[in-house]
């Protein structure tokens, strides 16, 4: 009997310990993050495909990792992006997601979450303009949901303000994305819109909502996070995140938002429970910034260089005053 599992295909892919446990404390086996995405292969692929991915992997025995380059020993049919990696000073090479059979790799190889940035690669453009931002909604260690669900709704009727809709989903974890479709604007732009819409939301309510970047600083309100667009990255609907159960970034419509689950949907009952493709459908189409908001986002701090200039300062302040 292992024999025949260790020879279990599809598409031509060969799987080997799928009813081993995926990785330490999850809960689930490596079948069922396969199954979840041969079920939602037909949703995935549309999202990943012509953008690098960065995948977090498991390892049993071992802590989940990131992982932007190829791994070692990958099929040659899997294609791949060069693209440059500040953080490991060289070329890597990222996974393009083209088709079933290398999703269906991907879930061999433990990957359990797919992030992918707000634009497409091509060999002979390398990556295009963007395509959408993200306010990333991140509640406090012992904040209630429902916070995260107002914050929503500020940002909503600030997008709104601003000409904008967004589609909303569960990140799989505690908090929620909104994403807005966006086209004609460079990556400092929509970085810069993203910042600004940031602040408004959070000007609409300082009690519930903030935009401070260090955890010490948000006094229990609901982070609004705008450092994931321009050259950031995001986990796609349908992803499952490295959390106990394998939850799953479930699109929401506004309408039953106050009801959602940020972690109700896993790998093991997503295909129950989303029929056909709820994300596609709440997608609005691509939209214009308006040129005001650009502005105004330009004049705001990128949040991970001012957190890291104010910590700089208070240190030397320190110094001085020992």
């Amino acid at each position: 009997m292992a024999a025949a599992a260790a020879k279990e295909e599809r598409d031509g892919v060969s799987f080997s310990s799928l009813d081993d446990e995926l990785g330490d404390g999850l809960g689930v086996t490596k079948r069922a993050l396969l199954e979840h995405y041969d079920a939602f292969a037909d949703r995935l692929v549309p999202l990943l495909a012509g953008r690098p991915l960065t995948a977090v992997r498991i390892r049993p025995g071992a802590a989940a990792f990131v992982q932007r380059d190829v791994p070692k020993g990958a099929p040659d049919w899997v294609r791949t992006a060069a693209t440059w990696s500040d953080r490991a000073k060289r070329e890597v090479h990222q996974v393009l997601v083209e088709d079933r059979r290398t999703l269906l790799w991907l879930a061999n190889q433990r990957a359990v979450e797919l992030h992918v940035p707000f634009s497409t690669w091509s060999t002979a453009e390398g990556f295009g303009e963007p395509t959408g931002l993200v306010l990333d909604l991140d509640p406090p260690d012992d904040g209630p949901f429902s916070a995260v669900v107002a914050t929503a709704r500020l940002a909503r009727q600030a997008l709104a303000d601003a000409g904008l809709t967004a589609a909303v989903k569960t990140t799989g974890s505690r908090g929620l994305h909104l994403v807005v479709p966006v086209h004609g604007s460079s990556h400092e732009d929509v970085a810069a819109a993203t910042r600004a819409l940031a602040a408004r939301t959070a000007a609409l309510d300082p009690g519930v909502a903030t935009t401070a970047y260090v955890v010490a600083e948000r006094g229990g309100r609901v982070f609004v996070d705008s450092t994931r667009s321009g050259r950031g990255t995001i986990a796609v609907a349908y992803s499952p995140r490295a959390r106990p159960g394998l939850p799953v970034s479930a699109p929401v419509s506004w309408e039953d938002l106050d009801a959602a689950d940020p972690r109700g949907t896993t790998v093991t009952d997503a295909a129950a429970r989303i029929a056909g493709d709820p994300w596609a459908d709440a997608l609005p189409a691509p939209q214009l910034l308006d040129a005001d908001v650009v502005a105004e986002g330009h004049t705001i701090p990128v949040a991970r260089v001012a957190a890291m200039h104010e910590g700089k300062r208070r240190k030397a302040a320190a110094r001085a005053a020992e």
